[in-house]
């Protein structure tokens, strides 16, 4: 009863709120007298009481507006514009014509006024997640003059929304997981989705989830949108993955609502709910017996359905392995068992092996009750095999003395073939540990002997490898190291510990321990060493020195006197022998070399040469070298002085006209003449140099190669010799090795048909007085300083 009043009441108020929307905006247009305000319709409106009965109507002195917020739904998409409300004023204009203006956001262009009934229409489709609200202002202006009537009044239209936007998933699609085995309604991950419509107003934004795909495995809060888990014992090893498909829908989920939808990816992480199992209960292997110790004699693996660290497991053999002969290991990159050989095995001792292995995860959950574990049989069948010698032990220790003679046995190694055939055996040394061959060994029965005379104190150990061969077989070899000490004999005398150089002072005291000497010897005797010290017997009754013992095998060399001098003796040589006790007992001879010095009082040694006295005082011999040294270095730069200035070349210009004879070169054999044709063949005169263009210096031995340029010349029938001349001139003027002075150049061929004469004539007995020189002027300019200096001699010697 109560819920039908309940509707009733509710059907009571809608009828109300109809009557209301539809009555109140005919009434807002009637004008009320007296009443003095402004009414806006549309969306709402604002109810006006009137004066009740008996009251006085009062007037304002100044009118105005009054506003309430317009209202206008989003997405309105009618054929007309929209109304969205009325403006209104009771201003008494007088008989004016007025007009409303509109201003503020969206004025003009989404909104738009009638001048002249206020009517506001929204132009545009709103959209409220665009803008919720907009602010405009209204005002009153004459119509024909725009001047205001009134102040601007400001005013709100709000969009009112509409369920026009579906809720959407911003973050999706998402991905989850949770362990495997997890109990019902355990939690797996939480959506979220959103909607854009006014949460405020009605039921646009109010979402409800609920679950499309996914079932039965999951459920999903419709509130919270929190995805759990709806099914008990969800098994990895089954299925990993799973889609879950997620709704939510805006109206609180009812119909007509909007709704959107996102995919959820779960995976079921492993957990270690699965034990390891190895795939045979029995394993067979099959190993030869000369397997190397740590290497592999076979695989087993357990296999574990569960992933990661929950699949990991270790092997342990448990049964069959008394002797620890194998051990297994875990491959970390496949997770097999590795078989490997721990101790030799021998088929002849024992041919088979059978082994429990036992696997066991390394992880375990604490749900689990305890670490799953599996177990196998692994049987190991021991395979025979041509195994190589074996010696007796591994490393022989020998020993012979040094003095040992050649072909002594040092000693014996013995290696047998461990196979059941037993075959012969044969014995080797390994030359490469025995490069000089100082041992031999006998191939049948191993017997060690010696091949070159031993010294122990060159070398004290000798190691060799011994090699052991079967005769049906040589490919099996097995090796032994002999390790041979050299036993010493005192075989070695004795002798000083170094070189000793002992120091006397003049001024020294007798009884002074002048040097310590000590001995060493080479060898090396059980009981030690002890070394006896004697003098030579020539030295026995000796009046400079004695000996004193020690004790500890050294003995102290002692002054008997004080009246050492240098210039009387400057050193002393005193033998001593030295005997060790050996058997049998070695001595040697040593001499100490004893120097009479120069000591201050404090007996600190200054000088040991007798030429200090002989030095003058402040002077020493260093001194002297330098001085001497200098006074040679001096004499010597003294006569280089003197040798360079003798040897400085006298000048190569000759400025004196009486001296251009000495330039002139000289020949015995003047040669035949033109007329002379019975004394000399005149074509032996014609040298193929001279005809070439090329003719080596005579005077001067030239540094450089010079290759002249070949110029013009006559035939050997035609010389002519001013041209030739004049040839020779240019060679020497552009030859870089010629000397910066002139030279007169020497020709064997003088030329046919010469009117000078022979030139022979300057060396012949004929007189001065016959020759007349001035034809050498009509040669032209270049002889003529040679015609000017023989008539200047001639004019000299006529005077």
């Amino acid at each position: 009863m109560p819920k039908r009043s309940e509707e009733m009441l509710v059907d009571l108020w809608m009828s109300l709120l109809l009557v209301w929307i539809t009555c109140v905006p005919c009434v807002s247009m009637t004008p009320i007298i007296g009443q003095s305000k402004s009414t806006q319709t549309g969306g709402s409106a604002a109810e006006a009481s009137g004066p009740g009965e008996g009251q006085r109507l009062l007037s304002r002195a100044k009118r105005g507006w009054v506003w309430n917020q317009m209202f206008v739904l989003e997405e309105f998409s009618g054929p007309d514009p929209i109304l969205v409300g009325r403006l209104h004023t009771d201003l008494d204009v007088g008989g004016k014509n007025i007009k409303y203006v509109l201003a503020g956001e969206g004025a003009g262009t989404i909104f738009a006024i009638n001048e002249l009934t206020g009517d506001i229409h929204a132009m545009k489709r709103l959209d409220r997640e665009e803008k919720a609200e907009y602010t405009l202002t209204a005002q009153v202006v004459n119509a024909d003059t725009d001047e205001p009537l009134e102040p601007p009044s400001e005013f709100i239209i709000k969009v009112q929304d509409i369920n026009d936007n579906p809720p959407q998933f911003n973050e999706g699609p998402y991905r989850a997981s949770v362990p495997e085995m997890s109990a019902v309604g355990t939690p797996v991950t939480r959506v979220t989705a959103t909607d854009a419509d006014d949460p405020v107003y009605g039921n646009s934004a109010r979402l409800v989830y609920s679950i499309l795909e996914g079932q039965p495995y999951f459920s999903v809060d419709p509130n919270s949108a929190t995805i759990k888990i709806a099914l008990h014992g969800m098994d990895r090893e089954m299925r990993e993955e799973y889609l879950v498909v997620i709704q939510a829908k805006d109206m609180g989920g009812h119909m007509g609502g909007l709704s959107g939808t996102t995919t959820v990816t779960v995976t079921l992480t492993d957990v270690n709910d699965n034990p390891p199992k190895f795939s045979k209960s029995l394993y067979e292997f099959v190993i030869p017996e000369d397997l190397p110790i740590g290497k592999m004699g076979g695989k087993v693996k357990a296999n574990d359905r569960d992933i990661g660290e929950n699949s990991k497991s270790t092997y342990n053999i448990i049964e069959g392995d008394d002797q620890a002969m194998f051990e297994i290991v875990t491959d970390t990159q496949t997770q097999e068992g590795i078989v490997r050989l721990k101790k030799p095995i021998d088929y002849e001792s024992k041919r088979a092996y059978t082994l429990k292995v036992e696997a066991t995860n390394v992880r375990s959950e604490p749900s689990s009750g305890g670490p799953f574990k599996d177990t196998a049989t692994v049987k190991i069948v021991v395979e025979d095999s041509d195994e190589p010698p074996v010696f007796i032990k591994p490393v022989y220790l020998l020993e012979v003395n040094e003095n040992a003679a050649v072909n002594t046995v040092i000693g014996t190694v013995t290696a047998r073939d461990p196979d059941s055939s037993g075959s012969l055996v044969r014995y080797f040394i390994d030359r490469h540990t025995d490069l000089e061959r100082q041992f031999n060994i006998n191939v049948d029965d191993g017997k060690i002997t010696l091949a070159k005379p031993l010294d122990r104190e060159t070398d004290m150990w000798h190691n060799i490898t011994v090699t052991a061969t079967e005769v049906r077989n040589h490919s099996q070899i097995s090796r032994a190291i002999v390790a041979i000490r050299v036993m010493d004999i005192n075989d070695n005398a004795p002798e000083f510990a170094t070189e000793y150089e002992a120091f006397l002072c003049e001024n020294g005291k007798p009884g002074q321990v002048i040097q310590t000497v000590s001995a060493v010897d080479k060898d090396d005797p059980t009981q030690g060493h002890y070394f006896d010290y004697r003098l030579v017997p020539e030295m026995l009754n000796n009046p400079n020195f004695t000996i004193k013992n020690n004790q500890d095998n050294s003995i102290s060399v002692l002054a008997k006197h004080d009246t050492f001098r240098r210039q009387k003796q400057e050193m002393y040589f005193l033998p001593i022998i030295v005997t060790d006790n050996g058997n049998p007992p070695m001595s040697s001879t040593n001499t100490l070399t004893i120097r009479v010095c120069g000591c201050s009082k404090d007996g600190v040694v200054q000088s040991c040469n007798v030429e200090a006295y002989v030095l003058p005082i402040g002077l020493s011999m260093g001194a002297l070298i330098a001085i001497l040294a200098c006074i040679i270095l001096l004499l010597v730069i003294v006569v280089l002085f003197v040798t360079l200035r003798r040897h400085k070349n006298e000048p190569l210009i000759i400025k004196d006209d009486e001296d251009v004879r000495e330039n002139i070169i000289r020949y015995d054999d003047e040669g035949g003449g033109e007329e002379d044709t019975e004394a000399f063949d005149i074509a032996t005169l014609q040298n193929p140099d001279g005809i070439n263009g090329y003719l080596p210096r005579k005077d001067i031995k030239p540094d450089l190669q010079f290759m002249p340029r070949a110029g013009q010349h006559s035939g050997p029938n035609g010389v002519d010799v001013d041209e030739f001349i004049n040839v020779r001139l240019h060679e020497a003027d552009n030859d870089p090795t010629a000397p910066p002075y002139d030279s007169i150049q020497i020709y064997g061929y003088e030329g046919r048909g010469s009117i000078a004469g022979s030139l022979s004539s300057l060396e012949t007995a004929s007189s001065d007085s016959d020759q007349n020189y001035d034809y050498l002027r009509e040669w032209g300019p270049r002889f003529r300083r040679l015609g000017e200096l023989y008539s200047v001699g001639e004019s000299d010697r006529e005077t």
